[in-house]
């Protein structure tokens, strides 16, 4: 199946019925008087969050959805049937904006999580509601109300708690592989990974966490330069990210730590806030330097980076220091979930102020 995290639909709710003007004309009953029912409710969309879903190729090409209109009102005071609801189920992270204004509709941000998104419109009034002591045979109904009619932007942003970054062939798919389970496509040229993985990294039976790795960057994405920024969003939820570095690139006149640097100006350019995350330094394929140089080089490079959190040198062909990384990384995500007030106390917080 083909990954998909962005997709452009229309959605129409449906209009109300509309009510009746209608009289009981029975044999034996004088004056009857008005009966008529009102217009049923239009159909409502709705968006469901479904974490059995991981991409938005549903919506790659149906990109109309409309729902059902109300039905009229009629005599002897039936009342129209409403119109059926629409649901929509998309992938757990998405955004659905409104494209012509930009306004955030919904952040299914959890399993389960329904947001209308379009309302039906109402029914219409039938003559039952008009009659009154000095208007006995009131002729008067009012017509449905139109439902709302969306232009959406739907925009994946996955869920993880970890983040790779790094340029092409620094191995980020060769780490998440000696990791997690996941096995994301790796080979000896630049851009082998086109899509975003994810890998559930377990540190121990009941302690683990969910990492992403996303297609490389390179110097002049912002500009449109290998593949861009598309993918950054996807890094945009998690807690901490891992910055990958090459000790040894292919090309032997390349700079790591100016191809590190680069990366960083891209993410600033990119998203401020993604910049400020939390990030470590994880310098990568010890394997292919001599022990002898490898203190060195290390050194220079975390030197030349400048400030770091947190810095790890690894051989992630063979897993040499990523079993480390792992359990920095869950003992990071456990303090800070501790430190972090549930969304509890946090309501308790906002509506008890000191």
């Amino acid at each position: 199946m083909k990954f998909f995290d962005e997709a452009k639909i229309e959605v129409v709710a449906g209009d109300g019925g509309s009510g009746s003007a209608s009289f009981r004309r029975e044999k034996y009953v004088p004056r009857g008087g008005p009966d008529g029912g009102d217009g049923g409710l239009g159909g409502s969309i709705w968006v469901i969050a479904d974490c059995n879903l991981n991409t938005l190729i549903d919506y790659r090409y149906t990109r109309i959805f409309r729902a059902a209109k109300g039905e009229n009102g009629r005599g002897s005071d039936c009342y129209g049937k409403g119109g059926d609801d629409i649901e929509l189920r998309m992938p757990v992270g998405t955004i659905v904006t409104d494209f012509n204004d930009g306004e955030v509709l919904a952040d299914l941000d959890h399993d389960g999580k329904r947001v209308m998104i379009a309302r039906g419109g109402q029914g219409g009034l039938g003559n039952l509601h008009f009659k009154s002591s000095v208007n006995r045979a009131p002729r008067k109904a009012t017509p449905g109300e139109e439902g709302e009619r969306h232009e959406l932007k739907l925009e994946l942003k996955i869920l993880a708690d970890v983040g790779l970054l790094g340029q092409p062939n620094a191995g980020k798919s060769t780490f998440i592989r000696a990791v997690s389970a996941a096995r994301p496509k790796v080979a000896d040229y630049p851009f082998t990974t086109l899509y975003p993985n994810l890998g559930v990294v377990r540190v121990d039976n009941n302690r683990s966490f969910v990492i992403a790795d996303i297609p490389g960057l390179i110097e002049g994405a912002a500009e449109g330069a290998g593949l861009g920024h598309r993918f950054l969003r996807h890094l945009q939820r998690t807690r901490v990210l891992l910055h990958l570095v090459d000790l040894a690139p292919f090309d032997p006149e390349a700079d790591p730590v100016a191809d590190a640097r680069a990366i960083l100006e891209e993410l600033r350019k990119y998203d401020q806030a993604l910049y400020n995350k939390p990030r470590w330094l994880v310098i990568n394929k010890l394997d292919l330097v001599p022990e002898a140089e490898r203190a060195t080089r290390i050194a220079s490079l975390v030197e030349g980076y400048g400030s770091v959190e947190k810095c790890f040198a690894i051989a992630a062909i063979n897993g040499e220091g990523c079993r480390e990384v792992s359990f920095a990384v869950m003992d990071y995500l456990e303090q800070n979930r501790r430190q972090s007030p549930t969304e509890e106390e946090a309501d308790e917080e906002a509506d008890n102020p000191e």
